[in-house]
């Protein structure tokens, strides 16, 4: 189930800023986060049309999972520039091989 900012989001088609845009709340009795304010310039969304945009958020979030996960795996640039300075160095495939295996690990 899509959060309510990747339902906002992909309602609206578009990079929202949560602190100015759109304020969420959530008072902790359960029910989860609200929208406290919409100072956006496009019309406030019904329930209805923030849940007919639930399968793109979905699928946004999954997407996103992805990259955080093969951002982690790829660990830092200075890494990588080592692994390719040595590959170089070695005549090695060190740095394509872990790309690789992220990637394969981690499939959009």
């Amino acid at each position: 189930m899509a959060s309510l900012p990747s339902k906002i989001k992909a309602h609206l088609g578009r990079e929202v800023n949560f602190r100015t845009e759109v304020v969420l709340e959530d008072i902790a009795d359960g029910k989860g986060p609200f929208i406290a304010q919409w100072n956006a310039p496009e019309p406030r969304p019904s329930e209805a049309e923030l849940d007919a945009a639930e399968s793109i958020a979905d699928a946004v979030d999954e997407a996103q999972l992805v990259l955080d996960a093969r951002k982690v795996a790829y660990g830092g640039i200075g890494d990588q520039l080592d692994m390719i300075y040595w590959d170089q160095v070695n005549d090695t495939t060190v740095w394509f091989d872990h790309v690789a295996k992220v990637k394969a690990d981690n499939p959009k």
